[in-house]
């Protein structure tokens, strides 16, 4: 499965990243690359990464967003994650990592 990365323009200096595919190996520069692009922007203090289009990630997608998130917060950036699937937030528990991203509306489906 693609994946493909819709980033809306920032509102109230909030950018909406909407992830839609499988996040793995095959695709996670695709995401380290969207999101390195966005981080060259200042004029957005946090971006939520909306994963309802993910029905499955791995751990180097994991490390994509981990990666992002100390990059962000470098900057004085704050990303969170928002509307993950059961599986891919069962993969976010499994990992210990689902207080690092403040998830929202997770597992509602």
């Amino acid at each position: 499965m693609s994946l493909t990365i819709t980033v809306q323009p920032a509102v109230d200096n909030v950018a909406r990243f909407l992830v839609e595919g499988e996040v793995d190996v095959a695709n996670a520069q695709d995401l380290t690359n969207a999101f390195d692009e966005l981080l060259a922007n200042d004029a957005i203090d946090t971006i939520e990464v909306d994963m309802a289009g993910v029905p499955y990630i791995d751990s180097t997608g994991i490390g994509v967003l981990m990666a992002a998130s100390k990059k962000a917060e470098e900057k004085g950036y704050h990303l969170k994650v928002s509307n993950p699937q059961r599986p891919v937030l069962r993969v976010f528990t499994l990992l210990g990592v689902v207080s690092e991203f403040n998830i929202e509306n997770g597992g509602e489906r």
